[in-house]
């Protein structure tokens, strides 16, 4: 099933793919420039794909100065960068668990909301948000499908897709 955005129109795409933890590290860090106060990144993608590691490179890009790992069993972690920075992990949450936890005040709050396992609680993600599936596809490369929906992720999209990252 496809997301439109209110016009009918498909969300801009993209597929970015990373040979090592390098090209990882490019994508984090141009995403982490564009990141404002209210971006929410929806991150998916199998078990030991690299959504952490991307996390952690996105974190340091946003000027994040602690040791960030995953927040599988505290759910919610908050650092100080550039901007506040909210890594959540919902893996073990059920939608109702999740829905309890208020995210919204994250969600449209003044910082950035990186959400790993992120399709499990869709229905809780704010309407204009910025999703990325990792997937593997060697040792220590990966593909990142990027989908950007709502007005200024499309712009992102679009912008990584015609100018690549750097």
């Amino acid at each position: 099933m496809s997301v439109e955005d209110n016009k009918g129109n498909p969300p801009a795409q993209w597929v970015y793919e990373a040979e090592d933890l390098q090209g990882t590290e490019q994508l984090a860090a141009a995403l982490a420039k564009l990141a404002l106060p209210g971006t929410v990144i929806a991150l998916d993608g199998d078990l030991g794909a690299g959504k952490t590691a991307f996390s952690q490179l996105f974190a340091k890009h946003l000027g994040v100065k602690d040791t960030v790992n995953s927040p599988t069993f505290t759910l919610i972690k908050e650092y100080e960068g550039r901007l506040p920075f909210y890594h959540m992990d919902v893996y073990r949450l059920s939608l109702d668990e999740a829905d309890e936890l208020g995210l919204d005040e994250y969600f449209y709050g003044d910082g950035v909301t990186l959400v790993e396992w992120a399709s499990l609680i869709e229905e809780l993600l704010p309407q204009d948000v910025l999703h990325i599936y990792v997937e593997t596809v060697s040792a220590i490369g990966r593909r990142m499908h990027i989908k950007g929906q709502g007005g200024t992720y499309e712009a992102w999209v679009s912008a990584l897709k015609e100018n690549g990252v750097s």
